[in-house]
């Protein structure tokens, strides 16, 4: 192999952060040019000897001490020896894109049920301290980039993601669905939480953006129809027909709910259908008798306008299927015979 008499890295990879030079055949007079941006690490049996700053080097034992050390044969002024030049991009990388692999799960304070959430963002490092960053990730790869970075640590990003989020959610009691306005605070605290860890590697965290929080898709569409049923027992709670409407509303609630986890309801779905197996027993039937007091025997009088609100609410329990078309009538010219 011809000896080298100049060694230079121009990247063209924006990602890029380490490239290790293809020979080892250098000499005495050999000229190591090193960019702005750049260090030049040279690795002589997997030992990093000294490393050399941006300008134009040539190799002399006059200025660079560690080459007496591999030169033990005089060749006169091209004295030729073998050794190892890595060059280290030093610019900042700052759209390192992240996100979570798989949903982490959340109990959310407003609604009290579990919930999935996802989330994604950019992060941006720099290599500070080259000779721990090769020792230590890059080894005997002969070239590292933002990628491989990104995938040696996405793990303990998403760990701390799911620690501050948590906190943030219980701790704090904000609900997933106003916790977008904190993106910044969150973002402070994973950036605090992760930065030590980066540095031990020779790493600097130069950014850190929680971009968005979101909630599957298809978990979205439950929360969404139980968070319906909910307001609708809420306003059907306070006409006067005592407690017992509002609890029969709550069952269809739980019901519903409990059905949809059957196409994917997630966390929420598989929650309540637990529950509602719980609950499955209730005589239904003898409970809507019991609380809304429609029974035939009842002896009190009652007035034209609360006949009329019983027929109401008597014919919307028949539309919602809560009660049988014979049960129905049966109760309607009961009610009627007391106008």
């Amino acid at each position: 192999m011809a000896l080298i008499d100049r060694t230079k890295f121009n990247s063209t990879d924006e990602g890029s952060l380490v490239w290790k030079y293809p020979s080892e055949e250098l000499t005495l007079g050999t000229e190591v040019i090193v960019n702005q941006s750049q260090e030049a690490v040279f690795v002589k049996g997997g030992e990093a000897l000294d490393i050399l700053g941006p300008g134009r080097h040539t190799l002399t034992t006059n200025n660079i001490p560690f080459l007496s050390k591999l030169i033990n044969l005089p060749f006169g002024g091209h004295t030729p020896f073998t050794a190892e030049i890595w060059y280290v991009n030093k610019t900042a990388k700052r759209d390192i894109k992240w996100g979570t692999p798989s949903p982490i799960q959340v109990i959310d304070p407003k609604l009290g049920f579990p919930i999935s959430i996802r989330s994604f963002g950019l992060w941006g490092i720099r290599v500070i301290d080259s000779r721990s960053f090769m020792l230590q990730l890059v080894g005997s790869m002969p070239e590292a980039n933002a990628d491989m970075v990104d995938r040696f640590f996405i793990g303990l990003i998403n760990q701390h993601l799911a620690t501050v989020l948590a906190k943030a959610v219980t701790a704090n009691e904000i609900s997933i669905f106003s916790i977008n306005a904190i993106l910044d605070d969150l973002s402070s605290l994973v950036a605090k939480a992760v930065e030590g860890e980066l540095r031990r590697f020779g790493i600097e965290l130069v950014n850190f953006d929680i971009r968005s929080i979101n909630i599957p898709e298809e978990e979205m569409s439950t929360i969404q129809d139980v968070l319906k049923k909910k307001m609708e027992a809420k306003e059907l709670s306070t006409i006067e027909i005592g407690q017992g409407y509002a609890t029969i509303k709550s069952f269809e609630i739980m019901k519903s709910a409990a059905e949809n986890s059957s196409d994917g309801g997630g966390a929420v779905g598989g929650m309540l259908a637990a529950g509602i197996g719980l609950g499955a027993g209730l005589p239904l039937g003898q409970e809507l008798g019991q609380k809304v007091n429609l029974s035939p025997t009842s002896g009190k009088a009652h007035g034209e306008n609360e006949v009329k609100d019983k027929l109401r609410q008597l014919k919307e329990l028949f539309d919602d299927g809560l009660i049988s078309k014979v049960q129905f009538e049966e109760k309607q010219r009961n009610l009627l015979d007391e106008l």
